[in-house]
């Protein structure tokens, strides 16, 4: 929780290099709640506050907050209350911010789609993530199709490591973007794991050959 970007040296120093290489940024993670439990800790006010500070600063629109292990709504489902009431307050500082707030969870699209409504916020919305669906053998398309255009405001375009994704087959993407356009759901597609098993480290090579993939089938 060692925001460095709250430091303007830091802003200036992203800034000025997503303008030279004409790069945008297209959302920021509050990559802390990955470990750390949204549902208890203390500072999570605090927390949603820095980010949205740090958006403004740096001319973002939409964070990525994750719920990850320790607010697992699968494995915790006694939390879903308290997560829906935090995430409400959390949509009312978003939305007089001017900002969407994007959860993922470990839920089916039918039960995501379901907790999002009780949360109640149109400034909190699923950062969608394929390797949740793939990982529990749901089809990516129909957990789409059912989660709705209005409930999507980023999507991770991302398997398990193992292989780049065009060598992937447990996902067809030229179907994925299929859904999507029947859809009419335009967006960020982020991409974040996906590595050649044999060179996970290798980040130029595995970004590179998974953004050529992609830019060929949603921007061809």
């Amino acid at each position: 929780f060692d925001n460095k970007l709250s430091n303007s040296v830091f802003q200036k120093q992203f800034l000025d290099a997503a303008k030279n290489n004409d790069v945008q940024i297209c959302s920021l993670a509050m990559t802390g709640f990955y470990s750390q439990s949204f549902a208890e800790r203390d500072t999570w006010q605090k927390n949603i506050a820095d980010c949205i500070a740090t958006m403004k600063a740096m001319k973002v629109k939409t964070a990525f907050l994750p719920l990850g292990v320790s607010s697992d709504l699968k494995k915790y489902p006694e939390l879903k209350n308290i997560l829906a009431e935090r995430l409400h307050t959390a949509g009312k500082m978003a939305l007089d911010a001017d900002i969407v707030i994007g959860v993922e969870t470990s839920l089916d699209a039918a039960s995501e789609r379901s907790f999002l409504k009780e949360v109640g916020s149109p400034a909190i919305k699923s950062y969608f993530n394929f390797e949740n669906a793939l990982d529990a053998g749901r089809d990516v398309c129909e957990e789409l199709k059912i989660l709705g255009k209005e409930y999507i405001c980023q999507i991770h375009c991302t398997d398990t490591d193992g292989v780049w994704l065009q060598n992937d087959p447990k996902i067809d993407m030229k179907k994925v973007k299929k859904a999507l356009d029947k859809m009419r759901w335009s967006g960020w597609l982020v991409i974040q794991r996906s590595r050649d098993a044999k060179r996970v480290h290798d980040v130029e090579y595995n970004f590179s050959a998974n953004t050529a993939y992609m830019k060929k089938i949603f921007q061809s």
